[in-house]
C-alpha cells in the first residue's frame, strides 16, 4: 500500500473499514489504527513497529468529544494531559513523566517548537488522528522531548464527498459551531486529480472558573492536486485566533487539604476581570508533495511556515500573603505580562528506497532537514493587590509592571541529515536510525549581554521486532535521544546546553488472529540528562547539572470487539527520581507536577438492530495516582477517580450526543507545582451536541 489512498470510509455504528487498506495519514477505522507514518518515517504497520506508539482515531475523537489535544489523550497509555488542570490556555502534557508540550508537540511530521509563553495550540475538530510515539525519537526527528512525541495529523482532501456541520453548547455556556466539506472538484479537466476541504469552528462562552472564557475562531482550508497516480501536491493551511482568561494559582491549603474556612471555591477566580486575558492569533501555510519513481522509490517534501503571537496579562496567586494567617483567606498576587511572537520554518525532504539483497529485504529513508525558530519574548513582573478568597473585590486597576527581566530576540537554526535502513528476514524486522543535528543559537539580548552558542549531535535507533505467525510480536530497542534548550545558565551566562536522553525499552504486541484490535506492553528504563534545575545558592538562577531516570510499564488495549462496539483501555506505572542534582538533598526525589501511575477503560456500544437501532451508549473511567507538590517530597496531592459518560444516536445523517465528563462533579486537584501553586481539575461538564451528514 502506498500514500496515495486518501480515504477509508468507516462505518460510524460498526467501526469496520469499508474500502482501501489503511492511509497512515487517514481516517481510522473505528477505534483501531492498524498502521503508521510516524515512527519510521515510512509506511508501517503497527504491529511490525518496534516502538511504544498509540493512535487516537477520530471515531474516538468524536465519541468523546474532548475540547482540547491534552483532553483527547485521556485514555492514551504514557501520557499525562490537563498538567495544570482545566486550563483553556495552553495544551499540556507529560510522556513517560517528562514535559512534552514545548518540543514534544508535531503537527503532520513537522515539529511546534515552544519558548518561554508562545505557545501553539491545535483544534481537535481540524485533526484526522494523533500518533503519540513513546520514547526518544531523536534518530529522526531530532531535537525533541525525550518522553515522546504527540504528531497530530491534520484532515486531508478525502476522495469521497463529505458534508458535515455540528453545533453544541456545554453547561458553562461556552458553545460552538463547526464544518467540515470536502471532496472533489467538479470542473472541467480536473476529474480524478483535484480534491479540496474546508474544516472551520467558532466557539465563545465561560468555562468553569468566574470570568475565564475559552473563545476560538479557527479555518482550516486544504487542497490536493494528484496529475496523476505517482505524484501527489497537498497544500495545508490554518488560520486560529484564540481568546481565554487566565489560569488560578492556588495554595496548597485550601485546595488539598482544608484551610480554617474550608476549601477554595473552584469557580473562584484569583486574577482580576479588567486585566486579565490570553489572546494567542496563529497561522500555519505548508504543503506535503510526494513522487513516486520506478520500483517504487519515492521522493517527499513536507514544508511548513508558522507564526504565533501571544499576549498574556494575568494578576496571579502567590500563597497567603506573608504575615497572616490562612484563616485570614487573602492571597498574595503579582502582576506578569508577556508577549511572545514566534516564527518557525521548517522543510524535511526525504528518500525512500526499497529494495533487497537477498533473503533481505530493505526500505532505506534518508532525509535532510533544515528549521528555523525565532522568537522575540518581552516579559515584565510586579506585585500586585491581595485577594480575599471568600469575599474576593476585584480592584480593578492596571497591572503595576517593572522594567521587563526578559526582552530578546532570539534564533535557532538547525540543520540535520538522517538515515534509516528497515531489514526485514522472514518474520524479523531490524531499524537502524541515525540522525546528526547542527544547531546555532543567538540571543540577541536587548537589557543584557548577547550570546551565542553553536553545537551538534548524534543520535541513533537499534529496535529489533519478531512478528510470530500467531500474532505475538516481542521487541527490543534502544534510543538516542537530543534537546536544544532556549535559555540562560544564570552561573555562566552562557546559553544552555542541549538536554540528553537514553532509553532501553522491551516490549510485546499481541494482534489475536481475526480479532480487530491488539494488545500492547512496554517496559522501559529512560534517563534524561542536562536537565535545567534551579542552583540552591541562588534560587533566581537555572543551572543544567540535572538528571531524572523513568523506569516504568504501559500496557493498552484498543479493539473494535464486534459490529457496534469499541474499547480502549491503559494502565502506566513508573517510578520517576532525580539521579543527580546540585541540591543533593533532592537526589531520590520526585519531580513536582507528576503522578507515578494512572489508568483508564473507555467501552462504546452502538445498538445495529431492532427499535434501538442507531442509539448508542458509552463510558469510561480514568484513575490518576498521587503526585507531590514540593521538590523534597514533603506534600502530597491525592490521586482521583473520575467517569464519563456518553449517549448518542445516529438517525438519517442526524447525530445527536450528550457527553458528560467527570459525572460524579468530583472535586479534584490535578497537580501542584508547589505549595503556592496548586490547580483543580475540571469538575462535571455537560456537552450537548447535534450534528449532520449529507
Amino acid at each position: 500500500m502506498t500514500l496515495d489512498t486518501l480515504e477509508v470510509v468507516g462505518d460510524r455504528r460498526g467501526g469496520t473499514a469499508i474500502g482501501a487498506a489503511e492511509d497512515p495519514r487517514g481516517p481510522v477505522a473505528g477505534y483501531v489504527a492498524t498502521r503508521s507514518v510516524s515512527s519510521t518515517k515510512t509506511d508501517t504497520a503497527i504491529i511490525r513497529t518496534p516502538q511504544a506508539i498509540s493512535v487516537v482515531g477520530r471515531q474516538q475523537i468524536d465519541d468523546q468529544k474532548p475540547a482540547s489535544l491534552a483532553e483527547a489523550t485521556r485514555y492514551a497509555p504514557g501520557v499525562r494531559g490537563e498538567t495544570f488542570g482545566a486550563d483553556p490556555r495552553n495544551d499540556w502534557f507529560l510522556i513517560r513523566g517528562f514535559t512534552a508540550q514545548e518540543s514534544g508537540y508535531f503537527l503532520d511530521g513537522l515539529q511546534l517548537f515552544t519558548s518561554a509563553f508562545a505557545t501553539w495550540k491545535l483544534e481537535p475538530f481540524g485533526l484526522e488522528r494523533l500518533e503519540i510515539l513513546r520514547g526518544p525519537n531523536s534518530g529522526l526527528y531530532g531535537g525533541a522531548s525525550p518522553g515522546g512525541i504527540i504528531n497530530a495529523v491534520s484532515k486531508r482532501p478525502p476522495i469521497v464527498p463529505i458534508r458535515y456541520v455540528e453545533t453544541g453548547i456545554d453547561n458553562y455556556g461556552n458553545a460552538y459551531a463547526g464544518f467540515d466539506i470536502g471532496g472533489p472538484v467538479d470542473a472541467p479537466g480536473t476529474e480524478g486529480k483535484l480534491f479540496y476541504r474546508l474544516v472551520g469552528l467558532g466557539r465563545a462562552g465561560g468555562t468553569q472558573v468566574d470570568y475565564v472564557n475559552n473563545d476560538r475562531f479557527f479555518f482550516a482550508p486544504s487542497i490536493t492536486w494528484k496529475p496523476d497516480a505517482d505524484t501527489s501536491l497537498t497544500v495545508l493551511a490554518q488560520v486560529q485566533r484564540d481568546r481565554a482568561g487566565t489560569q488560578n494559582f492556588l495554595p496548597y491549603e485550601g485546595t488539598v487539604t482544608p484551610a480554617p474556612f474550608g476549601f477554595i471555591k473552584t469557580n473562584r477566580f484569583t486574577g482580576d476581570p479588567a486585566t486579565d486575558r490570553l489572546t494567542r492569533a496563529q497561522d500555519f501555510v505548508g504543503y506535503e508533495f510526494e513522487h513516486r519513481f520506478e520500483n517504487d522509490v519515492k521522493f517527499r517534501q513536507n514544508a511548513r511556515h508558522g507564526t504565533v503571537t501571544v499576549n498574556l496579562f494575568n494578576r496571579y496567586g502567590g500563597g497567603y500573603v506573608f504575615g497572616e494567617s490562612a484563616a485570614q483567606a487573602n492571597l498574595s498576587r503579582f502582576d506578569f505580562f508577556t508577549r511572545g511572537a514566534a516564527v518557525q520554518s521548517d522543510i524535511d525532504n526525504q528518500l525512500v528506497i526499497p529494495f533487497r539483497t537477498g533473503d533481505f529485504g530493505h526500505t532505506v529513508l534518508a532525509g535532510f532537514e533544515y528549521r528555523r525558530y525565532q522568537i522575540d519574548d518581552y516579559q515584565a513582573f510586579g506585585f500586585g493587590p491581595s485577594l480575599n478568597l471568600i469575599r474576593p473585590i476585584y480592584p480593578n486597576t492596571p497591572l503595576n509592571l517593572g522594567a521587563p527581566y526578559q526582552n530578546a530576540l532570539i534564533t535557532q537554526n538547525q540543520f540535520a541529515a538522517y538515515l534509516q535502513d528497515e531489514i526485514t528476514l522472514g518474520n524479523v524486522s531490524l531499524v537502524l536510525s541515525g540522525r546528526h543535528d547542527w544547531v546555532a543559537t543567538d540571543n540577541d539580548n536587548r537589557i543584557g549581554a548577547s550570546t551565542s552558542r553553536d553545537t551538534s549531535a548524534f543520535s541513533g535507533r537499534v529496535a529489533l521486532i519478531y512478528n510470530d505467525e500467531s500474532g505475538l510480536a516481542p521487541y527490543v530497542s534502544y534510543a538516542q535521544g537530543f534537546n536544544p534548550t532556549v535559555g540562560l545558565n544564570g552561573v555562566t551566562g552562557q546559553l544552555l546546553l542541549p538536554e540528553r536522553s537514553e532509553q532501553t525499552e522491551v516490549g510485546l504486541k499481541y494482534k489475536p488472529p481475526g480479532f480487530d484490535g491488539y494488545f500492547a506492553a512496554a517496559l522501559f528504563d529512560l534517563t534524561r540528562s542536562n536537565v535545567v534545575t534551579t542552583n540552591p545558592l541562588n534560587i533566581q538562577q537555572v543551572v543544567q547539572t540535572g538528571a531524572v531516570n523513568s523506569r516504568g510499564a504501559e500496557i493498552e488495549m484498543v479493539a473494535n470487539l464486534a459490529p457496534g462496539l469499541r474499547a480502549v483501555a491503559s494502565y502506566t506505572a513508573y517510578d520517576l527520581s532525580v539521579t543527580r542534582d546540585l541540591n543533593t538533598a533532592l537526589i531520590g526525589t520526585t519531580p513536582t507536577n507528576t503522578p507515578e501511575q494512572y489508568g483508564s477503560l473507555f467501552v462504546d456500544y452502538t445498538f445495529q438492530n431492532g427499535v434501538l437501532r442507531g442509539f448508542g451508549l458509552g463510558g469510561g473511567v480514568r484513575g490518576v495516582g498521587r503526585s507531590f507538590a514540593d521538590t523534597a517530597n514533603l506534600f502530597r496531592v491525592p490521586g482521583y477517580v473520575v467517569g464519563d459518560l456518553v449517549a448518542h444516536y445516529d438517525w438519517e445523517g442526524w447525530r445527536f450526543a450528550l457527553n458528560v465528563s467527570n459525572v460524579s462533579d468530583e472535586r479534584i486537584v490535578s497537580s501542584c507545582n508547589s505549595v503556592t501553586a496548586c490547580y483543580y481539575g475540571e469538575r462535571r461538564r455537560v456537552l450537548g451536541s447535534i450534528g449532520y451528514r449529507w
